[in-house]
């Protein structure tokens, strides 16, 4: 398990640091045959239950990320499941976001 602290209220360029310089090289290094994605959106700006101000471009960004280790370590053997994000409109651009960047993979 790889945990990356963010303090409330922290943005885009803070999440794409710990993922950069954490969760993305140890997923990496593990080199799994299946990545599992549990796709939850509540840290978006506009979701009422997170302190992030994450945007529809973070998560393609890390979206993109991952697809590229499935597709060097796994063969692009990749699922995504929906989890959370409260708030329907920033939910539904973000699944359009992160499945969007699935499909280009």
């Amino acid at each position: 398990m790889v945990n990356v602290l963010l303090r409330a209220g922290a943005g885009g360029a803070e999440f794409r640091e710990g993922m950069a310089t954490r969760l993305l090289p140890a997923l990496d290094a593990f080199a799994p045959e299946l990545i599992l994605i549990s796709a939850g959106f509540d840290a978006h700006r506009g979701d009422p239950l997170a302190d992030l101000n994450l945007v529809e471009d973070d998560f393609a960004w890390v979206t993109a990320e991952i697809a590229a280790i499935a597709q060097r370590r796994c063969q692009g053997r990749l699922v995504s499941t929906l989890e959370g994000g409260y708030d329907p409109t920033a939910l539904a651009s973000c699944v359009a976001a992160h499945v969007g960047t699935l499909m280009e993979v």
